[in-house]
């Protein structure tokens, strides 16, 4: 009897949790007053597309969370920015005021701080439920053709110029999701035991708990898994939170007890798809290095790994500390920013050179493109991806 409560505990919690997620309402800094709800952005024409970004961020990396806004920054997208609720009031306010006070986040319109911050549990579904609740709010108050969640710790390797011009002429139905169903070690350490996120009931953060009872793998579905970090379309976001067949709410129930649920939620949702698991790139478009064999985390990256970060062609890598001099060297060589400033891009430079300080929007670059050196990298990749040899050899299997 204590076994069946025990079980019947983590239903209700897991039903609860998938409540949340869909019935949220999103309540955010705008960046002149608190709104809610919002309006919805109609989405920039001038440029052919466009991405919503989520940054994440933990105590302790606001400074590396405005680093990377900037460097990330640019007219055409939209950023919606989460400072987990285990940061002090400080780091908050500082991320608000900072939104509010700069002139160009101010007078495009396209950068929000999440007002209902959420409780983020590390390995937990707590980190799921923060990308599902971001992915729900950007879906209706913008207009969008790619969702990319991203970390304080991340850091662009091409500009928003060079991203926008590659993406340009790709279907805009292709989700950048890194999967596989050969689970490996995950196998028993993932797939079948069963954990609890306290951060679905308290206000206190703490490490999830592992039950001693196992579970069997599931039968109704494959389980598939992968990186965190994903390039979504708008199609599939629209399809995780409105779900028009119940596969993704069974899903989320499931990986509600499932560690690390990040790496294994949306390859198993598309990939057990119908409709959308024919539209996966199977890449994260990171560049990430590991130890041999792999930690818990990925190693921290420095100027011995610059060269390696350039010939992968990826548009991201992480992870980065702060202020380290490898991030210097990125802002100098790749994207033309300097002095804390603005990624170069059309949008703010008058002039055509490379040296070009990005401060401010001007007008009249509204729309315009001035590609470098990255655009023609990341096109490399995407089309060594997206060829026939790749591109459904590697899809779900």
């Amino acid at each position: 009897m204590g076994v069946k409560k025990f079980m019947f505990s983590f239903m209700l919690a897991s039903l609860l949790f998938s409540i949340s997620i869909f019935l949220t309402k999103p309540i955010m800094f705008n960046l002149h007053y608190p709104i809610n709800p919002v309006r919805l952005l109609e989405p920039d024409n001038a440029y052919p597309v466009s991405f919503a970004y989520l940054i994440s961020a933990s105590k302790g990396d606001l400074e590396k969370l405005k680093r990377v806004l900037r460097a990330l920054y640019h007219p055409g997208n939209y950023y919606l920015l989460h400072m987990e609720q285990g940061a002090p009031t400080s780091e908050h306010v500082g991320l608000a005021q900072h939104v509010l006070g700069d002139t160009v986040y101010g007078g495009v319109g396209n950068v929000w701080v999440v007002g209902n911050k959420n409780l983020v549990t590390y390995r937990g579904p707590t980190m799921l439920a923060t990308t599902l609740h971001a992915m729900s709010m950007l879906l209706r108050i913008c207009k969008w053709d790619w969702f990319i969640n991203l970390s304080a710790s991340d850091y662009p390797l091409v500009t928003q110029d060079d991203m926008i011009h590659a993406f340009s002429n790709l279907p805009k139905d292709l989700n950048f999701i890194q999967h596989s169903s050969h689970l490996g070690w995950k196998m028993n350490k993932r797939g079948k035991p069963i954990i609890m996120d306290p951060g679905l009931y308290s206000l206190n953060k703490s490490e999830i708990w592992w039950v001693m009872k196992q579970r069997s793998l599931p039968t109704s579905f494959k389980l598939f898994t992968g990186s965190a970090w994903t390039i979504l379309s708008r199609s599939f976001a629209e399809y995780c939170i409105v779900g028009w067949d119940n596969l993704p709410r069974t899903l989320l129930l499931y990986y509600t007890n499932f560690a690390s649920s990040p790496e294994g939620y949306f390859q198993t949702l598309i990939c057990n798809s119908e409709d959308h698991k024919n539209t996966t790139v199977n890449h994260d478009l990171h560049y990430i290095s590991w130890d041999t064999p792999p930690k818990q985390h990925p190693r921290t990256l420095g100027l011995k790994d610059y060269r390696r970060m350039i010939m992968s062609n990826s548009p991201f890598a992480r992870k980065f500390k702060q202020d380290i001099t490898v991030l210097d060297k990125i802002d100098r060589e790749l994207l033309n920013r300097h002095d804390g400033q603005f990624t170069y891009g059309g949008w703010c430079s008058e002039t055509g050179g490379m040296g070009s300080t990005c401060t401010d929007f001007k007008g009249e670059g509204r729309g315009v493109l001035k590609t470098g050196p990255g655009s023609r990298r990341l096109k490399s990749l995407l089309s060594k991806m997206l060829s026939v040899r790749n591109f459904k050899r590697r899809q779900c299997k």
